[in-house]
Parts: structure tokens; C-alpha cells; sequence
């Protein structure tokens, strides 16, 4: 009775907080609000995310508002946000969210009505409630025919693959670690999903935007809309990853990471090879030695700060380095699990069957959520040993680990650079090198992992191909680009940080954004 009352007692914040600008909010509406925009009849429409982020929101900004300089166009907003974290804990607040759907986006919908022209479509709304009936009883039909985990990863509703963003999308709502397939809100997922496809093939093929900017691809809310628009030639940018400000998809890489398959081979084709991978070397170092660099800014804490947490006995021993169980498993184009917690309970079950020794390491920037998921994990595999996160990868590596195992992850670069083969099992940044085996199937991934001390490539060669990585990844700039995306990372960091997320230095960094050489480059692109 007392937290009710408290809640209703906050009500009037709430709402306020819901509808008013917040200090930062209301300079950015002024900051876009002084740049004028082309007069005559615009020629061309654009559609953008209406993503609930200050960052999306200022670059984006930034976009349309440099292109409504040069170029007459009209932009309308996706609203996106259909589903909201925890909705389901409740029926009444599942309801309660749904009922209120349009309050929960209105003061974005209006900050981005300062450079956009109206809305296109909504994802949620019951202006068609005759089609949402019927697309929950196809939606039915398609939950009731789910008979396993690989069904539902390669479901396709009317020619659009869902099955990858229902899964993941899931997920993170619910939220849980893996996919209960007969779990009620599984169903609401794909109801979901089902609306989503049919308002974006109705706003897609009669308004025919020319462009679509989106900032993820993962999750039903992202990956319905540029699913559908790429069937429909739209050209579509992600805004997503840290070695580009945007990323063109297409129908065969619709993913916001930067396509690393063809790393090994242009790396040949630059000039002053060996200077290149000095600089690589020099980044690798600091962030071997703690440090936090700019493509792993994300990251509240570095994987190698120093600890004084006592070291196991790891030596000739494999390390499975976790993935946070709530983040978007897919990512890349293919995985060899559905998530993260299938893939954490076949590695141990092999490894045990084969009488390996190894430890288990979690995320040590993972969701609070996931400590439950570790209990649960320490539950049903009593012997496992898991070690403290703060344990630095270096102090591992010092240790005698002899090889370390994850999905996707960056310590595979990592564990090379300091003479250490890893194992993974779906596409990821490396794939061109050989200092990381890749698993294509379950049964190539259990003889991966059993002869894991079979792998025999010398360390010199390791490390040189670590820092080929490296440089590929988050060097192979020019120096405007570099430039570019300094200032886009910096604007990443200082949203992400209450302390320096001040107004003057947020207009700077759009300011340098918007004058640097490279972003003006990327708009001569789009037009």
C-alpha cells in the first residue's frame, strides 16, 4: 500500500518528465531550430527512427539538417517504439503500456519535429484494429507451429526474415536469457512483428522514401522496418558501429557492423605496411595496459585494469569469456546457437564430457540481470568455476591459459596479440585470420573445443595478424575520417556520462561534427 502510494505521489513527475525538454533537450531543439531549410517543393522524402536518444537524435539532426541545405526533401519520422523493457512482469502494465504508447513517445516525437515534417507511420496505434486482430491470429499460428529454437531463429512472415529480431527482441524485453517458446509474450513478440511488417510494406510502397536512416539493426523495432525497405530499393544507413559514421546495408548485410571478411586481404593492398602495424601496436598496448579506448568506449570498465582478486590455477586450462545474456546475440550473419546462454550450456557440457579443464569469466560490463542468470548457470552446473570479472585477461594470459573461447567477441584480437588461439562460433570480426578458429556447425564446434591444444600457430605470426586486425578495424582511416569519428565517439562518451554531458561542450561537437570534411563528404554521398 505504501509503494502505491508513493508512485501516485511521483505521478505529476512522471508526466512531467514524460512531455517537458530537459535542459539539454531544449538547447538542441534551438540548435536545429536556427538552421534554415531549402524552400521550394522537396523532391525527395527520407524517412528517420524517431530513436528515444539524444545521440541518435543530434546526428541525425545533423544529417537531415545539412541535407535540407543542399537539397529540397521532406522527412518524416518511424515512430519505432512499440515495446518497452518489463512489460510483461504485469498484465495490467502490458496494458497500461499499450494504452498510453502514444504519451510514452510524444515529447520525442516533438523534438524531432524541429527538423522533420511530420510522421509517417507508427509502429504502435490502433487505427487498424481489424488488421491487428487478424495479424494476432497469424501470429497464433505461427507461435503454435514453433517446435524448436532453430525454428523460431529462421522464421519468415510475407517474405521478411523475423526470426533472429523476435528471438533477440525477446529477450531483451522480457527480459530473460533464453527463449521460452511457449511463453505468452513470445506470442505478443511475433504479434508484434506481424504489425510491424504490414505497416511498413504499406508506408514503404505507396510513399517510396528514397532514404531510410535507422541507428540499430538488431531487435523487431530496427530490423522489421530496413528489412522491409531494402526490399523495396530504399537506400538505407545504420548509424551504429564505431569505425564508420554510417554504414550502407543491402539486402545480403543488413547489420550495423562494419563487414570484416575481406580484412586479411586489403590490408595487402595499402601502402607503408609495417608502419601501419606499429600504430596498431602502440593502440593495442594502452589498452592491453587499462586503458579504455575510443572503439571500446562502451565499456564502463577495461577487461585488463589491475586487480588484486586472487588468480586460480589456470595454466594448459581454457577460458570461456561470457557475453552479457541480455545483449542482441545477432549481430553478425551467422550463429552457430540462438543466444548466449544455449551456447554457454553446450560448451560446458562438452567440456565436461571430455574431462577439460577450464574457468568461465562473465562480462565485466554486463547488465545487472545477468548476475541472476550466473546463479542460475552456478545451479544447474555446481562444479563450474567461475572467476571474478575484475580478474584482468592479462593476468590470465600471464597464467598460462592455453586458449580462450567466446561467439564474437573483441578478446579474440586480444588474446592473439598476446600469443593466446581462440575459439568462436559465429561471424564476427575476424574471420579473415587464422588466429581464431571458427565454428560453422554444433558438432565442428565440440572438436574445436576438444582439441583446443591442437592449434599450433606460431605467436609472432599471431600477434602480427592481431595488429592487422586492429588496424583494419579501427585505424583504417583517413585523417578527415579520423577526424569525424573522434568527434562522434567523444559525442557517444559524453551523453553516456551525467558529469560532462554539459550544453556547451554537446553544441561543440556538433558544431565540429557538422563542419568537419568527412561528414560533409558522406552528405555529398547521400544527395
Amino acid at each position: 500500500m505504501v509503494d502505491f502510494i508513493n508512485k501516485v505521489a511521483k505521478l505529476p513527475l512522471t508526466i512531467k518528465r514524460l512531455l517537458s525538454f530537459n535542459t539539454l533537450e531544449k538547447e538542441f531543439y534551438r540548435y536545429f531550430k536556427t538552421i534554415p531549410k531549402n524552400s521550394p517543393a522537396p523532391t525527395s522524402i527520407i524517412l528517420v527512427q524517431t530513436v528515444e536518444s539524444l545521440c541518435y537524435y543530434t546526428l541525425f539532426g545533423l544529417i537531415i539538417t545539412s541535407l535540407s541545405k543542399r537539397k529540397s526533401v521532406r522527412t518524416e519520422q518511424f515512430v519505432l517504439n512499440s515495446l518497452r523493457l518489463g512489460e510483461s512482469t504485469s498484465f495490467i502494465k502490458f496494458i497500461t503500456l499499450r494504452f498510453f504508447s502514444g504519451l510514452l513517445t510524444k515529447k520525442w516525437v516533438r523534438l524531432y519535429t524541429v527538423f522533420c515534417d511530420g510522421v509517417g507511420y507508427r509502429s504502435a496505434g490502433i487505427k487498424s484494429p481489424i488488421n491487428d486482430v487478424v495479424d494476432f491470429f497469424r501470429a497464433y499460428q505461427c507461435w503454435r507451429n514453433l517446435t524448436t529454437k532453430d525454428t523460431l531463429i529462421n522464421l519468415i512472415f510475407e517474405g521478411v526474415q523475423i526470426g533472429d529480431l523476435v528471438n533477440d527482441t525477446f529477450m531483451r524485453f522480457k527480459p530473460a536469457p533464453t527463449v521460452n517458446l511457449k511463453d505468452k509474450y513470445l506470442l505478443m513478440v511475433i504479434w508484434q512483428a506481424c504489425r510491424d511488417i504490414r505497416r511498413a510494406k504499406k508506408y514503404f510502397a505507396s510513399v517510396k522514401p528514397k532514404l531510410y536512416l535507422t541507428s540499430y539493426t538488431t531487435y523487431i523495432q530496427h530490423g522489421i522496418a530496413l528489412r522491409v525497405a531494402l526490399m523495396n530499393g530504399v537506400r538505407v544507413f545504420s548509424l551504429s558501429n564505431y569505425q564508420e559514421l554510417a554504414k550502407e546495408l543491402s539486402l545480403q548485410d543488413w547489420f550495423h557492423t562494419q563487414n570484416p571478411d575481406c580484412y586479411a586481404k586489403n590490408f595487402t593492398q595499402l601502402t607503408d605496411l609495417e608502419n601501419k602495424i606499429e600504430l596498431a601496436d602502440i593502440a593495442l598496448k594502452m589498452r592491453i595496459s587499462g586503458e579504455i579506448d575510443g572503439v571500446t568506449s562502451y565499456m564502463k570498465q577495461s577487461a585488463y585494469a589491475e586487480t588484486s582478486e586472487p588468480l586460480p590455477e589456470v595454466k594448459g586450462a581454457i577460458v570461456i569469456f561470457l557475453h552479457d545474456f541480455y545483449d542482441s546475440p545477432h549481430v553478425y550473419r551467422h550463429m552457430v546457437f540462438p543466444d548466449f546462454w544455449e551456447w554457454i550450456c553446450y560448451t560446458i557440457e562438452t567440456l565436461n564430457s571430455a574431462k577439460i579443464n577450464f574457468f568461465i569469466k562473465p562480462h565485466p560490463n554486463q547488465i545487472d540481470l545477468s548476475d541472476s542468470a550466473l546463479v542460475e548457470l552456478k545451479n544447474r552446473y555446481p562444479s563450474v568455476n567461475i572467476i571474478s570479472s575484475k580478474i584482468s585477461n592479462k593476468q590470465l594470459v600471464d597464467a598460462g591459459m592455453a586458449c580462450a573461447v567466446t561467439i564474437f567477441g573483441t578478446v579474440a584480437n586480444e588474446m592473439a596479440y598476446m600469443g593466446v588461439p581462440t575459439i568462436a562460433s559465429a561471424h564476427h570480426p575476424h574471420i579473415s585470420f587464422d588466429f581464431c578458429k571458427t565454428a560453422k556447425n554444433k558438432a565442428e564446434y565440440a572438436e574445436l573445443l576438444k582439441s583446443f591444444d591442437q592449434f599450433n600457430m606460431d605467436k609472432a605470426e599471431m600477434k602480427r595478424q592481431s595488429l592487422i586486425f586492429y588496424y583494419m578495424h579501427n585505424l583504417n582511416f583517413t585523417s578527415d575520417e579520423k577526424l569525424l569519428m573522434d568527434a562522434v565517439i567523444n559525442l557517444h562518451q559524453t551523453y553516456g556520462n551525467v558529469e560532462i554531458a554539459q550544453t556547451k561542450i554537446q553544441v561543440d561537437l556538433l558544431n565540429e561534427i557538422a563542419n568537419s570534411r568527412a561528414f560533409n563528404a558522406f552528405i555529398d554521398k547521400l544527395i
